[in-house]
């Protein structure tokens, strides 16, 4: 039997936005700036803190105008606000676009363009190791200060 889609709350989405769609200096949007953006483009009330209950579920009835001045700024369509699968589809290719901007990552992505099935499976490999490596580290300098 086929499960049903997971839907994402409006909440779930709007912070996800925030997760995937990063300043140029690769940190996340500040609600301020979100929501004077959104405010200049609306022409309509739009405060850091609306933005803020929208982002924890604690405003959910946002006006047409609101999720739009949003999808704007996020440059996604306003779609991704009402259908679940295609909000899955543009936030996986919109993390995909961040990474990207990341000038190494791209780096190394061009230079694998060239590259036969077993060399991107072995330099996949690779990255994993590292991944795994650093989860590890990570995790061990996280708890020192326990």
């Amino acid at each position: 039997m086929v499960e049903p889609p997971v839907r994402s709350s409006l909440a779930e989405k709007i912070d996800r936005l925030f997760e995937v769609v990063l300043r140029p200096d690769r940190e996340q949007y500040r609600n301020e700036e979100v929501a004077g953006a959104c405010r200049e483009a609306t022409g309509e009330t739009f405060s850091a803190t609306y933005l803020w209950q929208l982002r924890n579920g604690r405003r959910t009835n946002p006006t047409k105008r609101h999720l739009e001045a949003l999808a704007q700024f996020f440059q996604v369509p306003p779609a991704y606000f009402f259908d679940d699968e295609q909000s899955e589809r543009i936030a996986e290719e919109l993390e995909l676009l961040g990474a990207l901007r990341d000038n190494a990552v791209r780096q190394i992505a061009l230079r694998a363009v060239t590259l036969s099935p077993e060399g991107l499976d072995t330099i996949s490999d690779v990255i994993e190791a590292i991944r795994r490596r650093e989860e590890l580290r990570k995790g061990t300098t996280e708890h020192a200060g326990d």
